[in-house]
């Protein structure tokens, strides 16, 4: 069983990465694959899942522990798969999600991608108890973070999933001015009524293009 991999990204799309480690390509299904920043020169960790089925075998990365034990604990969680998981994941740092775990935050846990509210309602039963070993990840309440506003008024004209995306992408550690900055770039999908994931991917790509 594959634990983590250590070497050079090669190649990315907007699902996953490929991660040349000694000469060997290793796809790597990731929340947010264009999000991994890796220093020129410098190999890079990635903590892996290795998902076994009898029809495929795929690998799932990681830039944390963290990231790697909450995705096994969603897994646990009848009706979620590898696939709904990883977009969990996508939405927010884990202490986000952990947090609206503890405070039983349904309204939060039902903008996660994939996830209705009897599916939240069951990740809180299945999990609130299954989290104590991770202390590192209670953080303030997911209910408490804001939805920043933009002078340039880009949120507001966005729509709500243009809302929850930059959300999501601020708690990914972007910056209001860098999300203002690749608005342009993403505005006319964002009007056009495409989902919340699908514009966290496109702007994600705008922002590794630069």
């Amino acid at each position: 069983m594959i634990d983590f991999l250590r070497g050079h990204i090669v190649h990315r799309e907007v699902d996953y990465i490929v991660l040349d480690v000694h000469g060997v390509g290793y796809r790597l299904f990731c929340a947010n694959p264009l999000a991994i920043q890796q220093e020129t020169g410098k190999e890079i960790v990635l903590y892996v899942h290795h998902n076994v089925r009898e029809d495929a075998v795929t690998l799932f990365g990681f830039q944390s522990r963290e990231e790697q034990t909450l995705f096994r604990r969603l897994l646990i969680v009848t009706g979620i798969g590898p696939r709904v998981a990883l977009g969990i994941l996508s939405y927010g740092r884990p202490e986000v999600i952990v947090s609206a775990i503890y405070q039983e935050d349904i309204d939060f846990l039902v903008k996660l991608p994939g996830i209705g509210r009897k599916t939240a309602q069951r990740i809180v039963l299945d999990l609130k108890d299954k989290l104590g070993d991770l202390p590192m990840l209670q953080t303030p309440a997911a209910g408490q973070m804001t939805i920043p506003t933009s002078s340039t008024g880009s949120s507001r004209s966005g729509g709500l999933a243009w809302q929850e995306a930059k959300m999501a992408l601020i708690a990914l550690g972007y910056t209001e001015a860098e999300l203002d900055r690749i608005w342009p770039k993403v505005q006319q999908n964002a009007n056009n009524g495409v989902t919340t994931d699908v514009l966290i991917k496109q702007a994600l790509q705008a922002l590794f293009k630069g």
